[in-house]
């Protein structure tokens, strides 16, 4: 069997609808964040996608779970089986001024625009005791992040976060995928096999789900 993964999608609904056209045999798709578009809004979907948050999202629709068709939101740190693979990830981007900050406390007030009220919301982040959590999970198949591991050059800087390679030490997957660099790389942080998605207008990956090795399909 095979499924497919998505890299940031940012609202290209259509790109994604194409693509599940042209492969009408793939049972569901993994994505690993930034779904909505600029106002936070989702579309229905063909075939099922099960994502992790990005730091771009319509955070109250995830919390409510008012989500459209086919769209399957994975909270941080809950595992999943999707087909016959357990899944997991830990959505949001880092930011330690609320890295100890419980979840439940993230403050998301309302502002006077969608993108005001989006920057202002903190639920975009992951916090401590999410990955902790990750580190506790076991027997993963595919585990998704929203941010890169390190090192992952970004210009002159490293754009990883060092709480992503904690938790692959830690919970060893058999398979990382994130995004948010929109970029497509391959590295073996921990030992684990990494993949960074590119934007869904510029590629994504068909997997094969005993193995988890992978085409790149570039549009």
């Amino acid at each position: 069997m095979q499924f497919g993964a998505l890299g940031d999608i940012h609202g290209d609904f259509g790109t994604v609808r194409r693509i599940m056209e042209r492969h009408p045999a793939i049972p569901f798709w993994l994505c690993v964040g930034d779904v909505a578009d600029t106002e936070g809004r989702y579309e229905p979907f063909p075939a099922p996608v099960h994502f992790i948050k990005g730091n771009n999202e319509g955070f109250d629709a995830l919390a409510a779970g008012d989500l459209p068709e086919n769209l399957h939101y994975l909270p941080n740190a809950t595992s999943r089986t999707i087909g016959d693979l357990r899944v997991a990830g830990l959505g949001g981007t880092f930011a330690p001024t609320w890295y100890d900050t419980p979840a439940a406390d993230l403050p998301h007030p309302r502002k006077g625009t969608a993108k005001a009220t989006e920057l202002a919301d903190k639920r975009r982040h992951f916090v401590r005791e999410e990955v902790e959590a990750c580190k506790q999970l076991e027997r993963l198949d595919v585990f998704m992040t929203h941010e890169a591991p390190r090192p992952f050059r970004v210009g002159r800087m490293d754009g990883g976060k060092t709480q992503v390679n904690e938790v692959l030490a830690a919970a060893r997957p058999r398979l990382h995928l994130f995004g948010h660099h929109h970029r497509f790389t391959e590295q073996t942080p921990q030992g684990v096999r990494s993949v960074g998605l590119d934007l869904v207008s510029k590629s994504f990956l068909l997997l094969d789900a005993a193995s988890l090795t992978y085409d790149v399909v570039t549009l």
